[in-house]
């Protein structure tokens, strides 16, 4: 197993920023009713910076895992930088190489983190 698939199993059996943030401001859902993944993003922001973010969701280890990641990977982060923030920009961060069937579940997490800036 290389060190990015290891990263990912990691973020997903033992996630950092899992959890509801009852402090959030902001908040949105998406699901992927073909597979039956869901992250539900949490933001916390003040003076237009992500103070806070969490998730909570169910899904494959990819899709939890990468909502893990983005979650780390925004806070303190402004709210321009977060709304600019691109799908190839997560995939980067996820790091391993996908299939088309297999980065819908990928880019899930940044589907609900956009909805919840809109």
């Amino acid at each position: 197993m290389d060190l990015y698939q290891q990263n990912i199993l990691d973020h997903y059996k033992h996630p950092q920023h899992r959890g509801e943030l009852k402090a959030a401001d902001k908040r949105s859902t998406a699901a992927n009713p073909s597979c039956g993944d869901s992250v539900i993003f949490y933001l916390q922001t003040r003076d237009d910076k992500i103070v806070q973010a969490r998730w909570m969701g169910e899904g494959c280890v990819l899709s939890q895992a990468a909502a893990d990641m983005l979650a780390e990977f925004v806070q303190a982060k402004t709210l321009a930088e977060v709304v600019a923030l691109k799908k190839e920009e997560l995939l980067k961060l996820v790091g391993v190489e996908l299939g088309p069937n297999r980065v819908r579940c990928a880019l899930l997490p940044l589907e609900a983190l956009h909805q919840a800036l809109k």
